[in-house]
């Protein structure tokens, strides 16, 4: 049987006003070294946001997590920090930052396929 992966993953969350802790998930990053992976799945359910706070520009969140996907994908045209390798553009993307889109605490976790356990994350975390 094959053996198992260490992984790590963190849930990205869109948080408004910082101040009062609100968030709603809308994301996940998995990063495992292993398996030289790096993903990042995303969805942003505009009728939940606009019922939470009915100001939020949505499609400037939306701009923000389709530039941190391009990091993530090490896309050549996403600017210095997409260039660096996989664990750096990880640490990076889930860096504490006081902005609406933040992460949670990064993870570990075990698996045989990264790939799949991004999908399996999405669901549990996001949908």
């Amino acid at each position: 049987m094959p053996d198992k992966k260490e992984y790590e993953y963190a849930i990205i969350r869109v948080m408004p006003r910082v101040e009062r802790g609100e968030c709603l998930n809308v994301g996940v990053i998995l990063f495992c070294r292993s398996k030289k992976y790096l993903g990042m799945r995303y969805h942003l359910p505009e009728d939940r946001l606009r019922a939470l706070w009915p100001e939020l520009d949505i499609p400037e969140i939306n701009d923000y997590l389709q530039a941190w996907d391009r990091v993530c994908a090490g896309q050549s045209d996403a600017g210095p920090i997409a260039q660096l390798e996989r664990p750096e553009r990880f640490r990076w993307l889930t860096a504490a930052k006081s902005t609406v889109l933040q992460c949670s605490a990064v993870h570990p976790g075990l698996t045989l396929d990264p790939a799949r356990e991004l999908d399996e994350l999405f669901r549990e975390y996001v949908l």
